[in-house]
């Protein structure tokens, strides 16, 4: 039993909000106080799908992913709506120019967000290396604080959990986060006719005070169309 948990009577304990589990509770407060609205788009990723069975790998790389298509396509849609790759300080938006992401990685003690750094210059296969390398590395605890900062937006993936949707809390001084659901198999309507499609939820969550509704629905579109249209993602920001 770690030292943050502690016995609390026969078959219970007691988690202290202390150590990361305090700066994680610290940080969410933060940015719950935030004026913060939440909106989603289902995404067809059949075609995404395809496109990423149709990529070579080279050997020892990693294969691409969904989730490293979710971020290429983040990534390029936050490249064309800098008004959400932006951080709220002391009552000012300060839009950023480059793309630096974080990816929410869950841990046993808690949740913690390494940055991918510059993501908009990356293409799917660097993006999926660097993902599986961040993510090896926050588990054994082997990367230095600095990995840890200067996030302009965090991406937040539960679909390995098989759940449908949810809606992320804020990571301040950020404006927005995304969250991405299980992909699951759905009977869709495309021009009159039935079929079956591969869908997913996207649920941007964003502080108000500093982008308003209309764009941010445009961001998220952007993101979805991204994820349709998947040799987009091999263009350039």
């Amino acid at each position: 039993m770690s030292a943050a948990v502690a016995e609390a009577g026969a078959g219970s304990a007691s988690i202290a909000l202390k150590g990361l589990r305090g700066a994680i509770a610290r940080n969410m407060a933060l940015g719950w106080q935030a004026p913060r609205v939440a909106m989603g788009a289902e995404a067809d990723v059949s075609a995404c799908r395809a496109w990423l069975r149709a990529q070579s790998v080279g050997e020892g790389d990693a294969k691409p992913t969904i989730t490293a298509c979710v971020l290429r396509a983040t990534a390029l849609a936050l490249a064309a709506h800098p008004r959400m790759n932006a951080l709220l300080k002391d009552n000012v938006v300060e839009c950023q120019g480059a793309v630096h992401l974080g990816l929410a990685v869950a841990l046993d003690e808690g949740l913690m967000v390494p940055v991918i750094r510059d993501a908009e210059t990356k293409p799917v296969a660097q993006l999926a290396q660097e993902t599986r390398a961040l993510a090896a590395g926050t588990r054994a605890g082997q990367l230095p604080p600095k990995a840890y900062q200067g996030a302009t937006f965090t991406v937040t993936n539960l679909g390995m959990t098989g759940i449908d949707w949810f809606t992320p809390v804020l990571n301040p001084p950020q404006v927005g986060i995304l969250g991405v659901s299980s992909v699951r198999e759905c009977a869709v309507v495309r021009d009159g006719q039935v079929r079956v499609a591969a869908m997913t939820t996207l649920t941007l969550v964003f502080d108000h005070r500093a982008i308003d509704g209309y764009p941010a629905a445009q961001f998220l579109q952007a993101v979805k169309a991204h994820l349709e249209a998947p040799d987009s993602l091999s263009g350039r920001p």
